[in-house]
């Protein structure tokens, strides 16, 4: 049965759970919610992801008021739905920090993605009477930022495009935590009709390279432990590159749509048929992999509209595909936009040297920009092109395992690997 609607049993807010990840690093999740991450410095409370409504984040913060009064300084958005979103300005937070494309996604798709998300999610959005505006960034960043919070450094870090083409995901180096945001699950099946599903398992390499100890996912239990971890980001690749190969393959066997989720679903239940919101998030998986097996890089925008041609189209009621080239033609028109202003947002002006232009777009005195760490994780800067492979982690935050005694691998003179065969040196500090 094609479920585009969450008729799941489970009632928002129930179940829930608080727990502290390391020191100083909490996670908050409950039934039908989004999880939310708080980590306390000596000067304030970071958070990560506000939660769907109001009410929902005020539950969170009777939590966070069991153990401490210290004022919410910063909330940071992973990612621009509605559900992680909307509830963010309920801790008088000092600033909500996002990507530079975050706050685009949020400009362009924002409104859009609240209607739907209303409709999909009727019960966790039910005390929201009215349509409200959408959760606007104060400040972003185009690759990272190190936050002090007092006795603490907190880091941001935008690590390629995976869920959306803006994630970033929160580094806490003295726990060892990582907030992943929806880039990693662990019970729940990943949502993937925003993504980019062939960068995607490039994000998780670069989490998996700082070796967390401990890791937040977007939604469901939070893991513990390098086994736990490493599990959680091993499945959510497997669940990403099932999909994609598997659209891939339907493709290419000029299937339609409807044969394609069949197909599909097929490939992913035995794995991972028994996580929650498999059969929910299904449809709108397979209809972003079907896209972008038909060479749709930029996933198009969901609509009331189009989610009710994407459930006629299971049913087998209308076309059950489109030729590549309208839909290429449609995102394109859609995307020139948005592209040019990021160019305007992040292209160095005339003088500036390699690696400046990376600036949050407002000055505090808690917020540190650190264009040298993003340049550390391999991300290409302002006319560059990306490598394929580029991870290579400063070594603030990447040490060599006592337990490693072979010799490193060669490396060329801009610190890329070179065979497929090197491993990260590192546990983190």
């Amino acid at each position: 049965m094609v479920e585009i609607l969450n008729t799941s049993e489970a009632v928002p807010g129930e179940n829930e759970r608080f727990e502290e990840l390391g020191r100083g690093c909490y996670a908050y999740s409950a039934d039908g919610c989004s999880n939310t991450g708080v980590i306390i410095g000596e000067r304030g409370i970071l958070i990560v992801d506000g939660q769907a409504t109001p009410s929902h984040a005020e539950k969170v913060l009777k939590k966070i008021r069991d153990i401490t009064d210290k004022p919410v300084k910063q909330v940071v958005l992973t990612h621009f739905h509605a559900e992680n979103t909307l509830g963010s300005w309920a801790f008088e937070p000092g600033e909500v920090i996002s990507s530079d494309l975050t706050r685009r996604m949020i400009e362009t798709r924002g409104i859009e993605d609240i209607h739907v998300s209303r409709e999909r999610f009727k019960a966790l959005f039910a005390d929201l009477s009215a349509i409200p505006a959408v959760c606007a960034p104060t400040m972003t960043i185009a690759s990272s930022m190190t936050i002090d919070l007092g006795g603490r450094e907190v880091r941001l870090m935008h690590l390629g495009r995976g869920h959306t083409m803006g994630d970033l995901v929160v580094w806490v180096p003295d726990s060892s935590v990582i907030f992943a945001g929806d880039l990693v699950q662990s019970t729940t099946a990943p949502y993937c009709g925003d993504a980019h599903l062939a960068d995607w398992p490039r994000a998780l390499d670069r989490i998996s390279a700082f070796r967390p100890n401990a890791l937040m996912p977007g939604k469901g239990h939070s893991v513990v432990g390098v086994p736990a971890v490493t599990t959680a980001i091993e499945n959510t690749r497997d669940f990403v590159t099932t999909l994609r190969d598997a659209a891939a393959a339907c493709v290419e066997q000029s299937l339609g749509l409807k044969d394609t989720f069949n197909a599909v679903g097929d490939a992913l239940a035995s794995q991972f048929g028994s996580k929650v919101d498999f059969e929910f998030h299904l449809p709108f998986n397979v209809a972003r992999a079907y896209d972008e097996a038909l060479g749709l890089d930029q996933p198009q925008v969901w609509t009331r509209e189009r989610c009710a041609d994407l459930l006629d189209a299971l049913a087998g009621i209308g076309a059950a595909s489109v030729p590549v080239e309208e839909i290429a033609d449609e995102a394109i028109e859609e995307m020139e936009p948005v592209e040019e202003a990021l160019q305007d947002d992040v292209e160095p002006e005339a003088g500036e040297a390699e690696g400046e232009g990376q600036e949050v777009s407002i000055e505090t005195s808690d917020l540190v920009s650190d264009s040298d760490f993003a340049a550390s994780l391999g991300m290409p800067m302002e006319g560059e092109e990306a490598e394929d492979d580029a991870l290579d982690l400063s070594t603030d935050d990447i040490v060599e395992s006592e337990d490693d005694e072979s010799e490193e691998e060669p490396v060329d003179e801009d610190g890329d690997k070179q065979t497929d065969d090197e491993k990260v040196l590192e546990d983190v500090r």
